[in-house]
């Protein structure tokens, strides 16, 4: 293993939001092939589905893809189901 402790990773999270950070956009680093850097939640203000205006708690999640290893498209297919389990965590049981 190297010094840095990457040497046979693929996949990062970096977790900003611990620090009360909103949002970042993580470097990727060799041989990393992806890092998703997960942001603070904060409540704000949304439209629920019956146009009523509400709070509810927002998380942003950026993913940074290495294109030679993952097609920018595939990146952006896996951060919609990432989405979609975030919604509704229910689902990784079923």
């Amino acid at each position: 293993m190297s010094e840095d402790g990457y040497a046979t990773g693929t996949f990062s999270v970096v977790n900003v939001g611990a620090y009360g950070v909103r949002s970042s956009e993580a470097i990727v680093v060799p041989p990393q092939a992806c890092i998703l850097s997960v942001g603070a939640i904060e409540q704000r203000v949304v439209v629920d589905p019956v146009n009523e205006w509400r709070a509810a708690p927002i998380m942003s999640a950026t993913l940074s893809c290495d294109h030679r290893v993952i097609d920018g498209a595939v990146g952006a297919q896996w951060l919609q189901e990432f989405r979609a389990v975030m919604q509704s965590p229910v689902s990784m049981l079923i």
